[in-house]
């Protein structure tokens, strides 16, 4: 059975070294928007393209449940949103898997 603990906690470890990097990512997206830098860079389109799909669907969902667009306000607050989920994704999920990998071993 501790191979399977071992297992599990090999994917946890993984899991929240992944979601750690995204979350950086974001954080560097941010600060690199605060600039006004050059959209045609190659480090500016690849953190769009990596980032993108999870911020544009929070907005997307934003819009949707709560009728809340990020028009005019002038400051968004995806990133924000995005990283909380990330930190509870950290705390649940890989806590979790941490937990039933120690119960295992």
């Amino acid at each position: 059975m501790f191979i399977a603990g071992n297992l599990l906690e090999g994917i946890a470890t993984v899991v929240h070294m992944v979601l750690e990097l995204y979350k950086w990512v974001i954080i560097i997206r941010v600060f690199v928007s605060w600039f006004n830098p050059d959209p045609y860079n190659f480090l500016v389109q690849l953190l769009s393209r990596i980032t993108d799909p999870v911020l544009s669907q929070i907005r997307y969902q934003i819009q949707k449940r709560f009728g809340l667009g990020m028009g005019g306000s002038g400051f968004d607050f995806t990133p924000i949103i995005a990283i909380l989920l990330i930190v509870l994704l950290q705390i649940f999920v890989v806590e979790s898997l941490r937990d039933i990998a120690i119960r295992m071993n």
